[in-house]
């Protein structure tokens, strides 16, 4: 998405910008003029930006190349910004930014999936009624599930799938849903 875009929807000028991120106001304004290109940038820097804008690396440079995190540094991105956010305003931004669908459309089945479970679950724990725009992707589900990468790892380590049965019991209800197992998305750090 383009930052002068964020900075309008947020109602932030770049100078506030500059300093809810702590980037240097001429590097904002090089990137919002077009002097610099934001996918040149550092990864801290776009990490900052995104961070002060309330949005995901992925997002803010989706519309400048195919970049594509690790399924596990995208769930920590996205649990990182409930956090950061609250829920409601979490749920809000997601929502208006039409980011589930975008990605679900770049068949970025897993993201789509995640962000959509994520704000199914975070409705109902909210006492929310459930968005009716994506019933469509609701329908779908991965192929093959997704376990954490831990879960990977101690299945791997012990020689059974023990690990993986025990977190697909207890996984999340939205997540597991659509072939996710997720149990925890508020102990990040």
């Amino acid at each position: 998405m383009d930052i002068n875009e964020l900075l309008k929807k947020k109602g932030l000028t770049k100078y506030q910008l500059s300093k809810l991120s702590g980037i240097p106001f001429a590097t904002i304004s090089d990137i919002s003029t077009g002097k610099s290109r934001i996918e040149k940038c550092t990864a801290e820097t776009v990490y900052k930006l995104a961070r002060a804008l309330g949005t995901t690396v992925e997002d803010l440079l989706a519309d400048r190349l195919e970049y594509r995190s690790s399924f596990e540094a995208y769930k920590s991105n996205v649990c990182h910004m409930v956090k950061d956010m609250g829920d409601i305003d979490f749920i809000i931004e997601t929502l208006e930014s039409g980011r589930i669908r975008k990605l679900f459309d770049r068949k970025w089945y897993p993201e789509s999936l995640y962000l959509l479970a994520m704000v199914d679950y975070l409705s109902r724990e909210n006492g929310l009624p459930v968005c009716a725009d994506y019933s469509d992707i609701r329908a779908a589900k991965l192929k093959e599930t997704i376990y954490p990468a831990s879960v990977i790892a101690m299945c791997s380590v012990s020689h059974s799938d023990q690990p993986k049965n025990d977190s697909l019991e207890q996984a999340i209800l939205e997540f597991k849903r659509v072939g996710i197992v997720e149990g925890e998305i508020r102990n990040v750090f």
